[in-house]
């Protein structure tokens, strides 16, 4: 046991009663307090509160060491959290830039759609004006066609008629010259002015004959294309 002289332990009781200070740590438990009552109530009094600080200074150890495990869970809670969260902007950022992609190629589809539809469309355009040319062109043909049939008839008609007409004029006037030579010769003309009158008759009849079919034919053909 340590033994103090009652100066020191006298110094000691002033210092905690102006100060506050007192004796801490395992010191407290080894003076040797001599039957002095105030130096004894001094060390108790000491060493309670050397005992509580201790067991308060525990409490806060354990505080801060559950604390400070809460914080290291925390903390690795956080670096899992960032983990995912960096690895989840790593996908958003893929997702962004595949979007973009998409989306330019999006737009190049439209431009290329719009081009091919213009390109279409003029095409269709030049296709309708083609085709209307053509109908034009085809009736113009048709009306050329017709214009040339029409022609070719009416000139196929005229050279009948006139083929006719001088067919029967022919026979006529040989007829007539035969019919004229037997009067001058004194042959009998009772026949043959009988012949010549029944030939051109007959003439005559055949000639407005062909005329009227060839001008019904005419009319029967103009009629079926009205």
């Amino acid at each position: 046991m340590i033994k103090l002289n009652k100066e020191t332990k006298l110094q000691l009781i002033e210092l905690y009663n102006t100060k506050n200070i007192t004796l801490e740590g395992n010191i407290a438990k080894v003076i040797d307090t001599e039957n002095d009552e105030d130096f004894k109530n001094y060390i108790e009094y000491c060493v309670n509160k050397d005992r509580e600080t201790r067991k308060r200074r525990l409490d806060i150890t354990k505080q801060v060491q559950l604390q400070n495990k809460e914080l290291s869970d925390l903390n690795l809670e956080n670096t899992k959290i960032m983990s995912e969260l960096q690895e989840t902007l790593k996908n958003v950022e893929t997702s962004k830039e595949e979007i973009q992609k998409q989306n330019t190629e999006l737009v190049e589809w439209k431009e290329k759609n719009e081009k091919i539809s213009l390109e279409l469309q003029s095409e269709m355009e030049k296709s309708e004006q083609a085709r209307l040319e053509a109908e034009n062109a085809k009736q113009h043909a048709i009306n050329d066609l017709d214009l040339l049939q029409k022609k070719t008839q009416t000139e196929l008609i005229g050279k009948i008629v006139k083929v006719a007409l001088w067919v029967i004029v022919s026979v006529g006037i040989v007829t007539t010259l035969m019919y004229i030579i037997s009067i001058f010769a004194n042959k009998d003309t009772q026949m043959i002015g009988s012949t010549w009158s029944n030939m051109f008759g007959i003439l005559l009849t055949n000639a407005f004959s062909i005329i009227g079919t060839i001008m019904g034919v005419k009319y029967a053909s103009e009629k079926k294309e009205d």
